[in-house]
């Protein structure tokens, strides 16, 4: 599986943090309205997720883990792209 790169999704999550807070505050701005939901849009596709709430956590927890973190990729261990064995 091909993982979204860590410093766009993180950009990504602060985007919609801040959009999040517009909206908030100006609830009849519809074209803040619409950035935000384009925005946690491209969230759920990057994320592989069906709601913006599910993409916001998957992108916090992605963001939060070490770069080098293991992955589980089709029955094999990886780290940083290279086999474990």
């Amino acid at each position: 599986m091909l993982l979204p790169d860590r410093n766009t999704i993180a950009r990504l999550l602060r985007n919609y943090r801040a959009q999040e807070r517009h909206v908030l505050a100006r609830p009849h701005d519809l074209a803040a309205r619409r950035r935000f939901e384009d925005t946690a849009y491209t969230l759920c596709v990057l994320m592989g997720e069906r709601t913006a709430r599910q993409a916001v956590l998957a992108a916090e927890r992605y963001t939060a883990e070490p770069a080098g973190a293991r992955v589980q990729v089709c029955g094999s261990t990886r780290t940083g792209g290279v086999a474990a064995e």
